[in-house]
C-alpha cells in the first residue's frame, strides 16, 4: 500500500488518476474488512463520484492530500451520511447536511472520504463493539482493536487506508494505535477544531490522526490544524531533549505488564544513545487515576443524557448511571482536571521536555460484545489496560503513541510521549526519528496489502 504522501504526489504530478487510489482502497476493503469490521459504512459509489469531481478541480496540483482515501470516525458529521455514534438510538437521525470542520478541511485538501469507521456507543470505552458492529484487531482477530477509534486503527493496520481520522477524549486515538501497531497522534487543546459531543468532554476530547507512517500523520495533521508548517515537522530532528520516563500506572493497585515496561526502557535506551538525556519521572499524584475514572463516568452521564435510555446498550446505561450517582455526592473529577491542568502536569514534567510512558498497561482484551455486559466488567476491563493515556487529556497537552515492538502474545506494543502545549512539531520530529532507527511494519502481517 502506498503512503498518503506517495498517493498525493502521484496525483498532483499526473502520474495517477484520482479515481485509481480510491478504487484500490475500496477493493482492499471489500476483500479484508468482512473479517475485521473496521467500517460502519464504505462509501463506494459516493467516494468514486467525489474522486471524479476532484479530478476536475483546477487547483488539483496544489492539494496536499490530493486523491488520498481517508477513513472518518462515525462520530463527526459527514455531509450526506448519518452520524450513528455506534448507537441504535441514532437510527432515525437524518443524513448530515454539513461536514464537521475537520472533514471540511480534509476534503478541501483533496482527501476522499472512503468510509465511516466503527466506534463503541457514544465513543465511551476502550473496546470497539456496538449494536452496529464489532471491530477485530488485524494482528489477532480474537482481540479488540481498542477504542474508541478502534475502527480507524484497524483500517490503517489492515492496509485499507493509509491514514484515518480519529478522536481522543481519554486515550481513544493512542490506545487503538498501540493495540494495532500504528502511529496515533492527539493534538493539544485548541490545535484542531474539536466540537465533539456535548462539550468535547469539557475540552478534553480532540480530533487527531492515525497513520501507518509519521510523515502521513504530519501531513494530515497539518491539514486538520490549518497549519502547513506541521507537514514538515517530521523532517526536523529535535535537538538534545530531556526526557522524563515513567512506567508506573497513574492509579494505585494497577500493574503495567513487564513487556510494556521493557519497550519503554528500550526506546529510552535508543534515545539516550542518540544523545538525549533520560531522567526518571516522579510518581503520579494519587488523585490523577481516580480523577480520570470519575471524569470518564461523568462524561458517560453527560453524553447519554440526550438519548432515550431504552435505546442504549446495557454498558452505556450502567456507566451513565454510575456517573450520575457519583455526581450526586460531588464526585465528577472536575477538581482533578482543574488541578492537573493548572499545575499538576507541569510539576510532573519538571524541567524535562517530553514525558515517555507505556501507552497501554497490557495487551488488548478479547474482541467481545462488551456492550452487553455491565458496569463492573467494563470498568475493570477498561481501566486495567487503558489507564495510562488520560492524564494528558486532563492536561490538554499533545500526546502520541509510537509503535515499539510486538508482545509475546502477538499483538503490538506502543509507547506514549507527551509534551507541553504547542509542541506538536517537536513530538512529530521525535516520532519520525524513532521510526527511522526503529522502523515498524506498515500493516499487520496477516493483512498486509
Amino acid at each position: 500500500m502506498r503512503t498518503a504522501a506517495e498517493i498525493s504526489a502521484a496525483v498532483r504530478h499526473g502520474e495517477s488518476t484520482v479515481r485509481g487510489p480510491v478504487q484500490e482502497a475500496l477493493d482492499r476493503a471489500a476483500a479484508a474488512d468482512p473479517r475485521i469490521g473496521a467500517f460502519r459504512k464504505v462509501r463506494h459509489d459516493a467516494a468514486l463520484a467525489e474522486a471524479d469531481e476532484l479530478a476536475l478541480r483546477p487547483d488539483l496540483a496544489d492539494l496536499p492530500l490530493a486523491g488520498v482515501p481517508i477513513a472518518v470516525k462515525d462520530n463527526v458529521a459527514v455531509s450526506g451520511e448519518q452520524c450513528r455514534h455506534g448507537s441504535a438510538a441514532t437510527a432515525d437521525r437524518p443524513p448530515e447536511t454539513e461536514d464537521h470542520p475537520v472533514v471540511t478541511r480534509l476534503r478541501a485538501a483533496g482527501a476522499i472520504v472512503m468510509g465511516l469507521t466503527h466506534t463503541p456507543e457514544l465513543s465511551l470505552v476502550g473496546m470497539t463493539d456496538s449494536v452496529l458492529g464489532l471491530v477485530r484487531n488485524p494482528w489477532d482477530l480474537t482481540r479488540t482493536a481498542g477504542g474508541s477509534s478502534g475502527g480507524a486503527a484497524a483500517a490503517v493496520a489492515a492496509g485499507l487506508v493509509p491514514v484515518a481520522h480519529g478522536n481522543d477524549g481519554l486515550g481513544s486515538i493512542r490506545g487503538p494505535a498501540a493495540c494495532c501497531g500504528v502511529f496515533g497522534f492527539k493534538p493539544g487543546y485548541g490545535t484542531v477544531p474539536s466540537l465533539l459531543g456535548s462539550t468535547s468532554w469539557w475540552g478534553l476530547a480532540e480530533n487527531g490522526v492515525l497513520a501507518a507512517t509519521v510523515g502521513d500523520a504530519a501531513l494530515t495533521l497539518a491539514v486538520m490544524a490549518d497549519d502547513p508548517a506541521l507537514a514538515a515537522a517530521a523532517d526536523i530532528r529535535p535537538e538534545r531533549l530531556r526526557i522524563a520516563v515513567s512506567t508506573a500506572p497513574p492509579s494505585p493497585g494497577y500493574k503495567v505488564d513487564r513487556e510494556h515496561r521493557t519497550a519503554v526502557e528500550d526506546v529510552a535506551g535508543a534515545l539516550e544513545a542518540a544523545g538525549h538525556e533520560i531522567v526518571e519521572a516522579p510518581r503520579y499524584p494519587l488523585n490523577v487515576g481516580p480523577g480520570s475514572a470519575l471524569t470518564w463516568l461523568a462524561a458517560a452521564a453527560l453524553e447519554a443524557g440526550e438519548y432515550d435510555r431504552r435505546a442504549l446498550e446495557r454498558r452505556t446505561r450502567s456507566l451513565a448511571a454510575a456517573g450520575r450517582a457519583a455526581a450526586r455526592i460531588g464526585l465528577t473529577g472536575a477538581g482533578t482536571r482543574r488541578h492537573w491542568r493548572d499545575t499538576g502536569a507541569e510539576r510532573f514534567i519538571g524541567d524535562a521536555d517530553v514525558v515517555l510512558t507505556p501507552t497501554l498497561m497490557r495487551p488488548p482484551p478479547p474482541a467481545l460484545r462488551w456492550g452487553r455486559r455491565g458496569l463492573v466488567r467494563n470498568f475493570v476491563a477498561n481501566t486495567s489496560y487503558a489507564g495510562l493515556c488520560p492524564p494528558w487529556n486532563l492536561a490538554g497537552w499533545p500526546a502520541m503513541s509510537v509503535p515499539a515492538g510486538v508482545h509475546s502474545c502477538g499483538t503490538p506494543i506502543g509507547v506514549q510521549f507527551a509534551a507541553r502545549p504547542g509542541r506538536e512539531a517537536l513530538l512529530l520530529g521525535l516520532a519520525a526519528y524513532i521510526e527511522a532507527v526503529r522502523p515498524w511494519p506498515r500493516t499487520a502481517p496477516t493483512t498486509a496489502a
